[in-house]
C-alpha cells in the first residue's frame, strides 16, 4: 500500500487520508499491525493525532504536521465546530427519512470493548437520512455531534437498523450478490462465491474544519471499491 494513493488533502498544517477499512489510525497496544500514523511518521518529520476512526471504518482523516496545527486542530474537533459526515449502508428499510438519535452512550461494563445506551453515558446525538431505499438495505447519511466512541453503530442499532457487517452490533454477515440477485450464477472459475462487502459498512465522507488561516476547508473521501461495487449492484436491482 502506497501511502500516496491514500492521500487526498495536503497543505503546509495537516494531511488528509482515506483510510482502507481494517487499517488502524494509530499504532495499538500490541504494535503488531501497521497504522496509518507509523506510515506518515516514515515520510513526515512531525505527524500529530487530531482524531480517530474505528478500525473497521474506511474513509477521511486528518493528521497535524506541526504543533500550532495539531492544537488548532483539536480545539475545533473538541469544540464540535467541525463537521462531521459519514455514509453508511444498514440492514432493512428505515420508516423515517430523516431524523435524529440522542441517546447516551456508555461503556459496557460486562462486554468489555462495545458501548450501549445507558443514562449514566455521555450525551451523544447523531442526524440520520435516507439516502437510498433498497428495500433490503438502506443507505444512510450521518452527521455526529459528538464524537463517542462506536456512536453511529450504537444509534443504528438503537434505531433497529445496524450497520451491514457490523459484528459487534449487527449480524456481522457479509453482503453476497446472490442473496439479492434471482438469477446469479458462479462463473466456471469459482469454487464458491465472493462476498460483495465483506466489513463494516460505514465511511467517514466528508468533513469541514477550519484551517488555520481562517477559511473553511471540505474535505471528501472517495468511497472504496467494495462499497461502491456493493451500491451498483443493488443500484440495478432496485
Amino acid at each position: 500500500m502506497k501511502l500516496q494513493d491514500l492521500i487526498v488533502f495536503e497543505n503546509e498544517d495537516l494531511v488528509a487520508l482515506n483510510k482502507p477499512s481494517g487499517m488502524l489510525s494509530i499504532p495499538d497496544r500490541e504494535g503488531k499491525d501497521p497504522s496509518l500514523k507509523e506510515l506518515l511518521q516514515e515520510a513526515y518529520p512531525a505527524i500529530f493525532t487530531t482524531h480517530r476512526l474505528d478500525r473497521e471504518t474506511s474513509g477521511l482523516i486528518l493528521f497535524a504536521k506541526n504543533a500550532g496545527a495539531h492544537k488548532h486542530l483539536n480545539q475545533q474537533f473538541e469544540t464540535r465546530k467541525t463537521i462531521k459526515i459519514y455514509n453508511g449502508l444498514v440492514i432493512g428499510s428505515v420508516a423515517e427519512a430523516s431524523g435524529s438519535i440522542d441517546a447516551p452512550i456508555a461503556e459496557n461494563m460486562v462486554k468489555r470493548g462495545t458501548m450501549l445506551i445507558h443514562r449514566r453515558g455521555k450525551p451523544a446525538l447523531t442526524d440520520f437520512k435516507v439516502l437510498r431505499d433498497f428495500t433490503i438495505y438502506s443507505w444512510m447519511e450521518f452527521r455526529i455531534h459528538t464524537g463517542r466512541t462506536h456512536q453511529i453503530r450504537v444509534h443504528a442499532k438503537e434505531i433497529g437498523h445496524p450497520l451491514v457487517g457490523d459484528v459487534l452490533y449487527g449480524d456481522g454477515k457479509p453482503v453476497y450478490l446472490s442473496s439479492f440477485k434471482p438469477k446469479f450464477n458462479l462463473s466456471k472459475e469459482s469454487l464458491e462465491e465472493r462476498p460483495l462487502l465483506n466489513r463494516l459498512a460505514l465511511h467517514a465522507a466528508r468533513l469541514k474544519i477550519q484551517a488555520g488561516d481562517g477559511q473553511w476547508l471540505e474535505l471528501d473521501a472517495p468511497l472504496h471499491k467494495d462499497l461502491r461495487a456493493t451500491l451498483q449492484q443493488l443500484e440495478k436491482r432496485k
